[in-house]
């Protein structure tokens, strides 16, 4: 399967009730083999700017994030389940076959057209909170949708224990076959904010440490930098392209609207306000407080 394979699946379930959809989609992807998903792994986290905000099909492809973080980590060996509530929970659970530790996990996606994200938006201190009785909480974000320079979730996430972990960590993981066995325990892979925390100054607290975690992870799993360097320029080829359709579609729709009538250029002006919405949100509230 493909990216737009996938696409297409989860455009095709958006009719469906939202678990049954969820379900199927589960079902398909954890049908997959390890080489079919890696090109999902690589390009999950970029949110199609054709997908409309708040949509059904926004919130199918979170969910299918979620469903392939958890694939992801069954396919390194470890007992994974897909969590169905919808808000203030981390979306999946996992835990060793061999090792005795556990992890809730949640996935990030982002649109490449949002701007100006903030510590709020990785949730680190929720992450920290769901954790529950789980040794790691470990959030999975696009690696270059992590604050380049200084940023509280630096610190928030050396304060509480929560695992910066990427989609990109997760390709590379995958593509070198790293799986957990009784000879192989993966925990520290999930426990680097606190070894970075042991040597980390309160001054730095707020500083990227991506660097280090990615010097470590090359480490865990005997592989060479250089080999890592390569996986992330790699990785880079395959987002930039993705930026390009992505852009594509924008260029588009500049011309698509640039050739409307004027009163087909008006309607989908009023539909993007949604001014009918809050004048009838409005008036809902008058009518309940008349009552």
């Amino acid at each position: 399967m493909n990216f737009a394979e996938l696409r297409a699946a989860i455009k095709n379930s958006i009719d469906l009730d939202f678990q049954v959809a969820s379900s199927r989609l589960q079902t398909t992807i954890f049908g997959l083999d390890r080489a079919d998903i890696l090109p999902l792994v690589v390009e999950i986290g970029i949110i199609p700017e054709d997908i409309k905000h708040d949509s059904t099909e926004e919130k199918l492809y979170t969910k299918v994030s979620d469903i392939l973080l958890a694939k992801s980590l069954s396919e390194m060996n470890l007992e994974v389940a897909v969590l169905t509530q919808r808000s203030d929970s981390a979306d999946i659970i996992a835990q060793s076959r061999y090792h005795g530790y556990s992890l809730v996990g949640d996935a990030k996606t982002f649109r490449l057209s949002r701007t100006a994200k903030n510590a709020k938006d990785f949730k680190v201190v929720s992450m920290a909170q769901w954790k529950g009785d789980c040794d790691y909480s470990v959030l999975v974000c696009p690696y270059y949708q992590y604050p380049k320079s200084v940023s509280t979730i630096y610190k928030e996430a050396l304060d509480h224990n929560v695992s910066l972990f990427s989609w990109e960590y997760l390709y590379m993981l995958l593509k070198e076959g790293v799986t957990e066995s009784p000879s192989c325990n993966l925990r520290e892979l999930f426990n680097q904010s606190a070894i970075i925390a042991n040597a980390t100054t309160v001054v730095n607290a707020k500083a990227n440490f991506l660097q280090q975690q990615n010097v470590n992870i090359a480490d865990i799993i005997n592989m060479p930098r250089s080999r890592f360097d390569d996986y992330l320029k790699e990785i880079v080829k395959i987002l930039v392209e993705r930026g390009n359709a992505e852009i594509g579609y924008y260029e588009s729709e500049q011309q698509r609207v640039k050739r409307l009538s004027r009163e087909d250029a008006i309607n989908e002006l009023l539909k993007c306000l949604k001014l009918d919405n809050k004048i009838s949100t409005i008036k809902q509230f008058i009518e309940q407080i008349q009552k």
